[in-house]
């Protein structure tokens, strides 16, 4: 019995909601591997999990809030990082993570996301990019490649995508990434130091979905890490208005920002508080 049970353990046990498995990804889709690389940088980081919370908004990334076994707050649609910003606020002391999706942080929750990057809340927030609205049926988002099919562009995408890390790096992140699910190592160990950095911290995240984008642009799963193996380049500290993400050209990967500057609650403290 005692083997049994040592067989069935799982190294991230202690931080799963394991009732609510299996999960709702379909086969083949990338969030479960960001989802289990930012749980094992929440181990392995040294933050103190106890006073660690999880948010999310709506679409198929938002559910990694309702796997995890930490305080998590699965929100409304576009809202997760005001939703962060006001618990970060309200406890210093919480380390707060944002685990989302493209459609959800850069299109209705586009101008949060501007805003607690501008003002250094200190988040760490998780985008995985799957270049569409997956769980709505696969419309098209703001990061979905020019010409590419979606059931909202059916001749193709006319609109050129956001470049994810430039636009994190205009609005004035301290920490700004990119990786796909294929280099998990470097995705862990990123988000591992985007965990332990102060300021608002950005990892965007390539993965595939071959439900709601795949399938319409003739992309199997295995496609899209093959693409992400022989099409991607790192640049640790390249300039972001250079990185690139084109599936023909290339895509720009690594640590692009890494940079300390007064957080959020440093401006309001020494501007609100110093008299009182």
């Amino acid at each position: 019995m005692d083997k049994l049970k040592a067989r069935s353990d799982h190294p991230l046990d202690a931080l799963l909601r394991t009732d609510r498995i299996p999960h709702i990804w379909c086969s083949g889709c990338g969030i479960g591997t960001v989802f289990a690389s930012c749980l094992v940088a929440m181990q392995t980081s040294g933050i103190d999990l106890n006073k660690t919370a999880m948010v999310s908004g709506i679409g198929c990334s938002g559910r990694g809030a309702g796997y995890i076994k930490l305080d998590s707050y699965h929100t409304t649609h576009g809202r997760a990082i005001p939703f962060a910003t006001g618990m970060k606020l309200a406890n210093p002391e919480l380390n707060v993570v944002v685990f989302s999706g493209d459609g959800d942080l850069f299109a209705i929750g586009g101008n949060h996301f501007i805003h607690a990057a501008r003002r250094n809340v200190e988040l760490t927030v998780i985008c995985v990019n799957n270049l569409n609205y997956g769980m709505t049926g696969g419309q098209a988002a703001a990061t979905t490649p020019c010409m590419a099919k979606t059931p909202t562009t059916p001749l193709g995408n006319p609109e050129t995508p956001f470049n994810l890390p430039l636009l994190a790096y205009a609005s004035g992140a301290s920490y700004v990434a990119r990786w796909t699910i294929l280099h998990t190592r470097d995705l862990t160990k990123s988000i591992e130091e985007a965990l332990t950095r102060r300021g608002f911290s950005f990892i965007e995240v390539l993965a595939p979905c071959p439900t709601g984008y795949g399938r319409r642009n003739k992309e199997k799963p295995l496609d899209s890490l093959r693409l992400y193996q022989e099409r991607t380049v790192i640049k640790n500290g390249a300039d972001p208005s250079d990185v690139i993400l084109d599936y023909q050209q290339g895509i720009t990967l690594g640590k692009f920002i890494d940079h300390e500057r007064p957080t959020f609650l440093d401006s309001y403290d020494k501007t609100c508080r110093i008299n009182f």
